[in-house]
């Protein structure tokens, strides 16, 4: 199986991209991420090209549509299948979101939970359910909501309920935070250091739409706000320098925009990812 260096950054697999990746110079990127529901089973040129990047550079998956939150039964049939994906191509994690997205069929967009201690039993229990049908620890990501169908508790508590009774991993979105501090009015960075750094296998940073100074719309379809990079510097202070996908699913620059907002992951990560403040405190 790839393993990621702590200072790896990655780029999305886009089908847009592929020629770009394809002839990138050594060091362009570490990684490459991909959501396996588009690309098992894909045969031709497209499946020929994941198959040369996989063998190239670690490939790490980001499911759509497992749908942890929902009620209908997992997908033993489609785990099957991503199981076999990510032990053909040696995918070193498998992520998904802390949403629903299905009800008697796809919903097709990313619902949030009840942040209630009822949802975070069914939820963990579904998380436990798809590690041992993956056959591997998986991380969640902590996701961006714009109405709250009920909160029993704060967001924060639900994701540590979540992740210590799944025993599971995070995917730290930073823009999600950023997103979600600036929506339902609460602190980003307060919210930050009350993540257990322990559990993060990787970190996400994207672009986000500003509708309104109290309203932002998470896109991926930006380049990356001062804000957010400074979010980013923030966590990598408190937990330490982690591997870093920038994610862009549309409006996509030219790959060489790409890079660069890559090198600013590596500047960020160069400034500020020293002894986590967790580790620090520990030793005092």
């Amino acid at each position: 199986m790839h393993s990621l260096t702590p200072r790896s950054t990655g780029l999305g697999l886009r089908r847009s991209l592929l020629d770009a990746l394809q002839s990138a110079a050594p060091g362009d990127f570490d990684f490459l991420e991909c959501a396996p529901e588009n690309w098992i089973g894909v045969g031709g040129r497209f499946g020929d090209a994941l198959d040369a990047l996989a063998s190239r550079h670690p490939l790490v998956c980001h499911g759509l549509s497992l749908s942890l939150g929902g009620f209908a039964p997992l997908d033993e049939t489609f785990l099957g299948r991503v199981r076999r994906f990510l032990d053909r191509h040696r995918v070193a994690l498998y992520s998904e979101h802390l949403s629903y997205c299905a009800d008697d069929g796809q919903l097709y967009d990313l619902l949030p939970i009840p942040f209630t201690e009822e949802a975070v039993h069914h939820v963990a229990a579904r998380i436990r359910q798809t590690q041992d049908l993956v056959g591997r620890r998986i991380a969640v990501e902590n996701v961006s909501y714009y109405a709250a169908p009920h909160q029993g508790m704060r967001e924060i508590d639900f994701i540590n309920a979540v992740l210590a009774e799944a025993d599971c991993d995070l995917l730290l979105d930073v823009n999600n935070i950023y997103v979600n501090a600036i929506n339902h009015r609460y602190d980003a960075h307060e919210f930050l250091s009350q993540l257990p750094g322990e559990r993060v296998a990787y970190i996400h940073v994207a672009g986000h739409y500003d509708e309104a100074d109290d309203l932002k719309v998470d896109t991926h379809g930006a380049p990356v706000k001062d804000a957010v990079w400074q979010l980013l510097g923030a966590a990598y202070a408190r937990f330490g320098a982690r591997p870093t996908l920038l994610e862009r699913d549309f409006n996509i620059p030219p790959y060489a925009e790409l890079v660069g907002e890559l090198d600013t992951i590596r500047s960020v990560m160069r400034d500020r990812a020293h002894a986590p403040l967790q580790a620090r405190h520990a030793g005092a």
